[in-house]
């Protein structure tokens, strides 16, 4: 078998119009010269994907066996590292114009996402009722996670009705600060 790299043998193997003996020979050349620096090329291109890389090898060998008639003789490996870096560009460009693709793990792992931010949020959450007055705390936590009204908070905590009210009023403004004292942005 002619070997690519050797000029004289190139012109043998790429001539015009070659029989199906010399695409035979042509591809195998190409594979056995070529193949295997072209793929760990490719493979750091793409950040170590081994499938997706082998496909752009495929790819590339297949328009450089297309286009043998074109390709330059002495410069047979820069075309098709060329070639393969311009398929790895469309490639990306092409992943980025469509919506990405989900399978059941990552939708698996946007439920656990969601699961943390919400653990977060609670921890978030409970340190800024930390930093409350106890009274403020306590009339928020009776309203709004035990679900009573004020009128029961008073009747439960022997207050005028008045004065929880207000002590909500000003324990919702001091939880807000402590929130933004903590990062969280009001929406």
């Amino acid at each position: 078998m002619a070997r690519l790299s050797t000029p004289g043998a190139a012109f043998v193997v790429l001539g015009m119009g070659g029989t199906h003996v010399r695409d035979e020979e042509l591809a195998r050349a190409l594979y056995a010269e070529h193949a295997g620096a072209l793929l760990a090329f490719v493979q750091r291109l793409l950040g170590g994907d081994r499938p997706s890389a082998e496909d752009i090898v495929q790819e590339t060998l297949l328009r450089a066996w297309r286009n043998a008639d074109r390709l330059p003789p002495n410069a047979i490996r820069p075309w098709l590292f060329t070639t393969a870096r311009h398929l790895v560009i469309d490639a990306y460009r092409a992943r980025r114009a469509r919506p990405p693709e989900t399978s059941d793990d990552q939708l698996d792992s946007v439920v656990a996402t969601d699961e943390i931010d919400s653990a977060l949020n609670s921890v978030l959450v409970a340190d800024a009722l930390g930093a409350l007055s106890p009274a403020h705390r306590a009339v928020l936590i009776d309203c709004y996670y035990r679900g009573r009204t004020t009128r029961e908070v008073a009747q439960e905590r022997g207050l005028p009705a008045g004065t929880v009210r207000s002590r909500l009023h000003y324990a919702l403004r001091a939880l807000g600060l402590a929130l933004q004292e903590r990062g969280v942005e009001r929406s």
